[in-house]
C-alpha cells in the first residue's frame, strides 16, 4: 500500500445511513439492504435462472486441492507453451541449465494475460479459430525455480542467489530479465483437437531490454531523462507485465503492475514519483538486478539514486519509464512496442475498451492494483476511424479518476491540467507532471480509495463495465464506503457500472455491486443470496466477458493464505462462469497447487479456450525448497522438473461452445 492521502472514505456521509454495527463481520446483509434500498441502475436488477434462460450449461466442478487442472465433465484441458518452451533463434530446450541469452528464445516466465489473434491479421476477434498468434504476458520470475545454483538454498519465492561479496552473477539477472515480458508465438489447431507452435518468423520475445518509445504528453519531459536516453524519448524494457488490452486496431497492451520495488533509491529525500509508487528505499530491490557483477549499464540503471551531476548522467529517472501501458505490433516482428503516457502511470492491472463506434472517441478502462488505489478512464480526443485508426488514439485525451459516491451515483474527475485545482499552485507543473504522478493527481481530485481494482471487463451487449476488486485487509470499519462496504476485506468483490445514457464518454455514471465474494456466511449473489458449494470463490481477480455475454471470474488467492485458515475452504485458485443478466454462477476450473488462475480468452468460434496457470507450487516454503520438498510438479509431474507456468487449451469433447 502507498496511498497515504488523506482523501474521505464516505464514512461520514456513510454514518447517516449505515450504523457501524451493520458493516461489522457477520452482518453483511444488513449492509448491503441498506445501501442498496435506493436507486439502482435500470436493467440490471437480478431475474430468476431458469434452465432455459440461463447461459451456463455445464456442470459445476467442486472445490480441488490436487495438483492437476480441473474441468467439467464432457471437456478436456491440455497444456501448451510452458515456461522455457522454445520458439525462436537456435529453439533451445527448456532445461533448468539455460542461459540467460537462451532465455530469450524461450516463453517467458509466470504467464498472465493474453490474447488469440487469428492469423489474418485483420481483426482481433474474427478470423480462423484454428491459426493465429498467442501473445502472453509474463507477470514476474521466481529465481530459485530459474536457476541450477538456486538448488538447495532456502529461497522463497522472491530469494535470489548471490555471491559472497553481494553481487549478482550477471548471466542469472539476464536470464531473469528475459523471463519478463511478452511472449508472440504462433500456434495451430493439429487433427486431434491439440495445438502446438508453429515456426514464424513473427514468433518474438520482448523483455525487460526490449528498446521502447515514450510516446503522450511525458514523451521529451524532463521527468523521464536519462543517461540512455538524454532527450527522454525511449528506454529499455517492459516488466511486470500483468493483464493486457486489445486495441480496435488490432494490435496488443501489455501493462506494467507491480514495478515499483524493481528500482532501488537509497537517496535521503525521495521524490514523490519514487515515494507514492513505493520504490525501494533500503537494502536491494526485488530482485538485486543493479547487482549485476559486470556494471553493465543495461542492469546498473535499476539503482535509482542520484550519482551524477545531472539526470542524463545517471538512472534516477529510470523508475519514471515504467509504469506506463505498452503497445506491441504482434504482426510486425521489426515494430518498436510504444509507452503510451496518456493512460496513466500506477500499478496497471490491464486495459478494456468500450467497443469502437464510428466517428467517436475510443473510451477505455484501467484498474491500479493496490489497496485504496483508483479505477482510471480514458477518452481520445480524436474521433475513430476504422480505415485510419492507430496508437496515436492514445497519446491525446482526457484522463479521468472515479469517485463513486453513495447513493449508486458516481463521477469521472478529469486529470487535466488547469482543471480540478491540478495547477502550478498546488504542485503540478503540467501535463506531463500529473501523468508521471497521475496517483498523487487522484489523490488530489479526491478519488475513492478502492480495495485493489484489477481487471475490467465490458458486457459486449450494452457497454456495462465490471471491475474485481480483490480485497483490502487493511480498510477499518470507520473507513468503509458505500462502494467497498467491508472492513478487513479478505474475500472482495465485483463492482460494476453504467455510463450515463450508455454514452461511454459521459462524465457520470450509475454503479452497484454484482457480487461479495466470501464463504456462504459471508457472501452475496445479485439475487440476494449466499454463494454456495458450487460457487463459493474469494479474491476475484481476472475477468473477462465472451461473446455469448458469459462473464468469466477467475481467482488469485495469495501464496500465504492458499489453504491455510478461513482461506483453506476455497481450496486451490478457481475459474468460474457467471450469467450478468441473473446473478448466476457456477465453477468452471480448478488449478493446482500455489498457483493462480489468469487470463482468459477463446478463439472467435468460442470452441476453443485458452487459460493460463502461473507459479504453481509458489506457496513452497524456503526450508521445503531447500529440501527438495516441492509442493507442485505440474505440469510435468516429473519429481526431476520444477513446477512451471504455463497455458492450458480447453476444449468440449463434443466440438461444442465453451461454457454452453
Amino acid at each position: 500500500m502507498s496511498n497515504r492521502s488523506s482523501n474521505p472514505f464516505f464514512s461520514s456521509i456513510l454514518n447517516s445511513r449505515l450504523q457501524r454495527r451493520q458493516v461489522l463481520r457477520g452482518t453483511l446483509a444488513a449492509a448491503v439492504t441498506s445501501m442498496f434500498a435506493g436507486p439502482i441502475m435500470d436493467g440490471l436488477k437480478a431475474r430468476p435462472a431458469s434452465a432455459n434462460n440461463t447461459k451456463l450449461g455445464f456442470k459445476p466442478v467442486p472445490i480441488s486441492e490436487a495438483d492437476t487442472i480441473v474441468v467439467p465433465e464432457g471437456y478436456t484441458a491440455r497444456v501448451l507453451i510452458p515456461w522455457g518452451e522454445p520458439i525462436s533463434g537456435s529453439f533451445p530446450r527448456y532445461s533448468l541449465k539455460n542461459t540467460g541469452a537462451e532465455q530469450g528464445m524461450q516463453v517467458g516466465q509466470h504467464h498472465d494475460g493474453m490474447h488469440f489473434f487469428p492469423i489474418e491479421g485483420k481483426s482481433p476477434y474474427e478470423g480462423s479459430s484454428v491459426d493465429g498468434l498467442l501473445v502472453v504476458n509474463h507477470e514476474y520470475i521466481e529465481p530459485r525455480y530459474t536457476h541450477a545454483a538456486a538448488v538447495g538454498q532456502a529461497l522463497g519465492p522472491d530469494g535470489f542467489p548471490q555471491k559472497e561479496d553481494g553481487t549478482r552473477e550477471t548471466d542469472q539477472v539476464l536470464k531473469e530479465m528475459n523471463g519478463h515480458g511478452v511472449t508472440i508465438t504462433r500456434i495451430s489447431r493439429q487433427s486431434d483437437g491439440s495445438w502446438r507452435v508453429v515456426r514464424d518468423q513473427r514468433n518474438r520475445r520482448i523483455t525487460a531490454l526490449t528498446p521502447m518509445e515514450i510516446r503522450g504528453p511525458v514523451r521529451g519531459s524532463d521527468l523521464v531523462k536519462t543517461k540512455y536516453s538524454p532527450d527522454g524519448t525511449r528506454t529499455r524494457g517492459t516488466i511486470n507485465n500483468c493483464a493486457h488490452g486489445v486495441t480496435p486496431w488490432n494490435t496488443y497492451l501489455t501493462c506494467e503492475e507491480n514495478w515499483a520495488r524493481y528500482f532501488l533509491n537509497n537517496d535521503e529525500d525521495v521524490p514523490r514519483d519514487h515515494e507514492r509508487y513505493g520504490v525501494s528505499t533500503d537494502g536491494t530491490s526485488r530482485y538485486g538486478w543493479e547487482l549485476a557483477d559486470s556494471k553493465a549499464d543495461e542492469y546498473i540503471r535499476f539503482g535509482a539514486s542520484a550519482s551524477g551531476a545531472s539526470a542524463t548522467e545517471d538512472y534516477r529517472n529510470e523508475p519514471n519509464a515504467f509504469g506506463w501501458v505498452v503497445e506491441i505490433d504482434p504482426f510486425n516482428p521489426n515494430s518498436t512496442p510504444v509507452k503510451h503516457t496518456y493512460l496513466g502511470r500506477f500499478a496497471h492491472e490491464g486495459v478494456v475498451f468500450q467497443s469502437p463506434v464510428e466517428g467517436q472517441p475510443i473510451v477505455c478502462y484501467s484498474g491500479d492494483d493496490a489497496r485504496f488505489e483508483y479505477i482510471y478512464k480514458y477518452v481520445s480526443a480524436q474521433p475513430y476511424c476504422q480505415a485510419t485508426a492507430s496508437g496515436a488514439l492514445l497519446d491525446d485525451g482526457t484522463l479521468y479518476v472515479a469517485r463513486f459516491n453513495e447513493d449508486g451515483t458516481g463521477n469521472w474527475l478529469a486529470l487535466k491540467f488547469g482543471e480540478n485545482g491540478l495547477t502550478p499552485e498546488n504542485g503540478f507543473q503540467d501535463q506531463a507532471d500529473i501523468l508521471v504522478n497521475t496517483r498523487t493527481a487522484a489523490d488530489f481530485v479526491g478519488a475513492t480509495k478502492m480495495d485493489r481494482p484489477e481487471w475490467g471487463a465490458i458486457d459486449p451487449r450494452n457497454g456495462n463495465v465490471y471491475f474485481t476488486l480483490t480485497n483490502n485487509s487493511n480498510r477499518k470499519s470507520e473507513q468503509v464506503d458505500a462502494a467497498n462496504p467491508r472492513p478487513e476485506n479478505d474475500w472482495g468483490h465485483i463492482i460494476r457500472w453504467s455510463e450515463a445514457g450508455k454514452n461511454p464518454t459521459a462524465t457520470s455514471f450509475q454503479w452497484d455491486i454484482f457480487v461479495l465474494a466470501g464463504p456462504e456466511d459471508d457472501s452475496r449473489k445479485l439475487s440476494g443470496r449466499p454463494l454456495n458449494a458450487d460457487n463459493i470463490f474469494v479474491n476475484p481477480d481476472g475477468l473477462w466477458f465472451d461473446a455469448d455475454a458469459r462473464l468469466w471470474i477467475q481467482t488469485d488467492i495469495g501464496e500465504s493464505s492458499q489453504n491455510q485458515g478461513e482461506f483453506a475452504q476455497f481450496g486451490n485458485n478457481q475459474m468460474l462462469a457467471a450469467d450478468p443478466d441473473t446473478g448466476e454462477i457456477r465453477r468452471f476450473l480448478t488449478g493446482p497447487i500455489g498457483q493462480e488462475i489468469t487470463g482468459v480468452v477463446t478463439t472467435p468460434d468460442q470452441r476453443t479456450m485458452f487459460i493460463n496457470v502461473q507459479h504453481p507450487g509458489a506457496t513452497t516454503s524456503e526450508e521445503e525448497f531447500a529440501a527438495g520438498k516441492i509442493n507442485s510438479r505440474w505440469p510435468n509431474q516429473d519429481p526431476k522438473i520444477y513446477p512451471r507456468s504455463a497455458t492450458v487449451v480447453i476444449t468440449k469433447d463434443d466440438g461444442g461452445i465453451i461454457g454452453t
